[in-house]
């Protein structure tokens, strides 16, 4: 299943949704409830997590929170909602991107690397406190969060979804996705003047693939259960579940 959604901007605002919908899909979870996650997911991130941030990290000073958000809505939301009125008052424009997907596709991932790559170049020339040590452990506590959230959803969804299992699929995929096309953008932002730009990204670019990885490894097992759910059998089914977690 592709997503119809067109972005005439340098970078895929909703990458994620495609990654969540293939894995979704490729275990039989539910789709549409999938694109509906991760899109409303990114979309309050940027509302959320400029607050979260200065909350957590207890900032001090004078922050201009409306500079902010602006900045934040110029960057992110005015080029989705310009490409989605272009689209739609223009067929011929949308037809166009149908017939270039695949070229817009790789002009959008590229952008998004160059990006990565100017914002490490940067912290880098101005030097940088971490050590290999700390990114280790970085990584590893990462895995671990991603680990402990799937498990969490997974057991939680089991309460509140019991006789959909398509949905505990979703919710388990769902629960833990960030967008690296989203999450960029952001932190370049709230961070713009700060030296250690990159560091600051990279848990970002370590979570993004570590969550593919995994999702990736459960696909099998989650194909198994499903059909376990399907076939109605309880002792099938405790001995799917057991395999998924």
């Amino acid at each position: 299943m592709e997503s119809n959604l067109y972005v005439p901007c340098p970078i895929s605002t909703f990458k994620t949704v495609n990654m969540v919908l293939v894995l979704t899909a490729s275990a039989g979870g539910d789709e549409a409830a999938a694109v509906f996650n991760a899109a409303l997911g990114n979309l309050l991130g940027v509302i959320i997590s400029p607050m979260l941030i200065l909350i957590y990290v207890g900032v001090k000073g004078s922050i201009d929170l409306m500079n902010l958000f602006t900045k934040l809505m110029l960057i992110i939301f005015v080029p989705i909602l310009v490409g989605q009125l272009v689209v739609k008052l223009f067929k011929s424009v949308g037809a166009f991107a149908t017939r270039h997907k695949k070229t817009f596709k790789s002009i959008q991932e590229y952008a998004l690397v160059y990006t990565v790559y100017t914002v490490f170049c940067k912290t880098f020339m101005k030097g940088a406190p971490s050590t290999p040590l700390n990114i280790i452990i970085m990584i590893a506590v990462e895995l671990i969060m991603i680990s402990v959230t799937m498990v969490l959803a997974w057991y939680s969804l089991r309460l509140l979804y019991k006789s959909h299992p398509e949905m505990r699929i979703m919710g388990l995929f769902g629960c833990t996705h960030k967008s690296i096309a989203v999450g960029i953008p952001l932190i370049s932002t709230i961070y713009e003047s700060s030296p250690y730009l990159g560091l600051y990204t990279l848990p970002l670019l370590i979570w993004h693939p570590a969550q593919l990885i995994l999702g990736t490894a459960l696909v099998p097992s989650l194909s198994r259960f499903l059909e376990r759910e399907k076939n109605k059998d309880p002792t099938a089914l405790a001995e799917a579940e057991s395999d998924v977690v």
